[in-house]
């Protein structure tokens, strides 16, 4: 009876051991398996996400974030106003831009607006009729009733009109022409720095802290902060669709964004911030490029 109770434990302590051993295999196999499975399905199948805006990349009117660019700094290069590009993008945040993204920097451009007659004309209540428009696309010609003298000037009528496009801004560019205005000096003082097109973009101009910084020509502030690296505080003016001014390193600023502006008025006053002393660093840019600032200014008396 002994022995074969010997042999029962036995048995059954094989049996255990072979339960455990069992259990500890399938355990130790498990895991490897879930973490390749883990792995393998994260990001399976899928493309990498492209940057908002790709499709569009390389194609005029449309700008690349590159690395430390803001909304700010892309408006001053290229000649527009950072809020008309967080618009036209439809930017919630404006700060929330990303490397490779690709925005549109040019004002989309406006329908247009076509209007056709009926078939058989419209008669007006002067009695004068107008021809529809015909697949042609000319304009049509009103026929004056009989009795006139047929003079254009009783009735004036478009087979089509184009919608002008929206003022980027509640407040009026100053000049509405794109030819050159006619600037003046920024501010009294030394000429500390001339342009540079790789190392100074526009004219450093020294003097006392305090002194009067002017519009250089009329305009609309598009831009008046400190966000900018390197230009402290920041004038930027908008003066048509190809210029823009910009007022650097100021102790104070004197105006708000969209605020309009007329030539001589003080914005700012100078001084020393973001920069190594007292000075005001003065761009011209011409659709976003920096030009020489020198060859728009009249001689110093």
């Amino acid at each position: 009876m002994t022995e074969m109770g010997n042999k029962a434990r036995g048995w059954m302590s094989a049996a255990v051991a072979l339960v455990l051993l069992a259990g500890c295999a399938s355990q130790s196999g498990r895991a490897p398996v879930e973490d390749r499975a883990g792995t393998a399905v994260v990001g399976a199948g899928e493309p990498a996400r492209s940057p908002p805006g790709a499709e569009n990349a390389g194609k005029p009117g449309y700008y690349s974030v590159r690395k430390g660019d803001t909304l700010i700094r892309i408006g001053l290069e290229t000649g527009q106003n950072w809020r008309d590009i967080a618009r036209w993008n439809n930017l919630d945040n404006p700060n929330s831009i990303e490397v490779d993204q690709v925005l549109r920097v040019v004002q989309p451009a406006r329908p247009t607006v076509v209007a056709v007659s009926p078939p058989g004309g419209v008669t007006s209540s002067s009695g004068v009729v107008t021809r529809p428009v015909s697949p042609s696309g000319i304009t049509p010609v009103p026929v004056p009733p009989a009795g006139t003298n047929g003079s254009s000037s009783s009735v004036t009528s478009s087979a089509s009109t184009t919608s002008e496009p929206a003022t980027t801004s509640s407040a009026p560019i100053s000049s509405a022409s794109d030819d050159e205005p006619k600037f003046i000096w920024p501010t009294n003082g030394t000429l500390l720095a001339g342009f540079d097109e790789q190392r100074n973009k526009g004219l450093d101009i020294g003097g006392q802290a305090g002194s009067s910084v002017v519009a250089a020509a009329d305009g609309r502030v598009v831009y008046a902060g400190a966000g900018l690296r390197g230009y402290g505080n920041l004038i930027i003016l908008k003066h048509n669709n190809t210029y823009l001014t910009a007022y650097a390193h100021n102790q104070a600023l004197l105006v708000k964004e969209d605020q309009s502006v007329k030539k001589g008025q003080k914005i700012a006053e100078m001084g020393s911030s973001d920069a190594d002393r007292v000075k005001l660093h003065f761009e011209v840019r011409r659709q976003g490029k920096p030009v020489d600032p020198s060859k728009f200014l009249p001689p110093r008396q």
